[in-house]
């Protein structure tokens, strides 16, 4: 039982981890329109509570670009970590 959690937890991690991904590709292709792009707003809808959780965690608000960019970082290590956890069971 323990192995699935770990396993569904990680593919939320994933997922989200994807969208940040691409939600950085539309926000560099889209240029200034992206707010109107019905697809950067789904991006940026899923993306949305590990974002708030960061900027929670920080403090001051750092610019979007750059707390995009911690986010995937600390959500490719989680990712990682519990891939380390799920092998080791």
């Amino acid at each position: 039982m323990l192995p699935f959690l770990i396993g569904a937890l990680r593919a939320i991690v994933e997922m989200l981890g994807l969208a940040l991904l691409a939600q950085g590709v539309l926000y560099l292709i889209a240029g200034p329109g992206r707010q109107q792009n019905p697809v950067y707003r789904l991006f940026e809808l899923l993306t949305r509570g590990p974002r708030r959780l960061l900027r929670m965690a920080v403090g001051p608000r750092p610019g979007e670009g750059l707390l995009g960019l911690w986010c995937f970082i600390i959500l490719f290590f989680v990712w990682l970590g519990l891939a380390l956890l799920r092998k080791s069971l």
